[in-house]
């Protein structure tokens, strides 16, 4: 779906009340040589999260994953998404309604394919998660749709 400009603006303003991304981020970047990145990520994580490409619809590890826990980015650990937001969108990648907390994640406009749409990136390494659509159910409205290879699961 192409979003104009002028409702990509409103998904970014009409979020809930209070859940707006934080401007506090943690001055702890991840930040290593591309060189790095390609020897501690499989080839898989290394194209979602430094390449920014995404992995096929319902081939992912995590998208019918039901075990409770918190997904953490696979590049860096920092904890994204808890189980308890996860739900099942039918769109082929894992979907929840929130991160585990605003300032763990960041937003930027991605106008590639011909569309406009909001990335979501971590905000820790800036790693590629997926992209997040304002087609989610309540409380929020907003559905995350991330890729699997950005995410690792601790259960709980």
């Amino acid at each position: 779906m192409i979003f104009p400009e002028s409702r990509f603006t409103l998904l970014r303003i009409m979020r809930p009340k209070g859940t707006f991304m934080s401007d506090t981020k943690s001055s702890d970047k991840v930040e290593k040589a591309e060189a790095e990145w390609r020897k501690e990520l499989t080839p898989m994580q290394y194209a979602v999260l430094r390449e920014k490409a995404t992995e096929r619809p319902f081939s992912g590890e995590y998208e019918h994953e039901t075990r409770p826990g918190t997904y953490m980015c696979a590049g860096c650990g920092q904890t994204l998404f808890e189980s308890d937001a996860k739900f099942d969108s039918g769109c082929g990648w894992p979907s929840f309604t929130q991160p585990a907390l605003e300032s763990h994640i960041d937003e930027e406009t991605d106008s590639s394919h011909g569309m406009i749409r909001t990335e979501v990136l971590c905000s820790k390494c800036s790693g590629h998660l997926g992209h997040v659509f304002p087609d989610g159910p309540a409380p929020t409205g907003l559905r995350y749709c991330i890729n699997s290879a950005a995410l690792k699961l601790k259960p709980r």
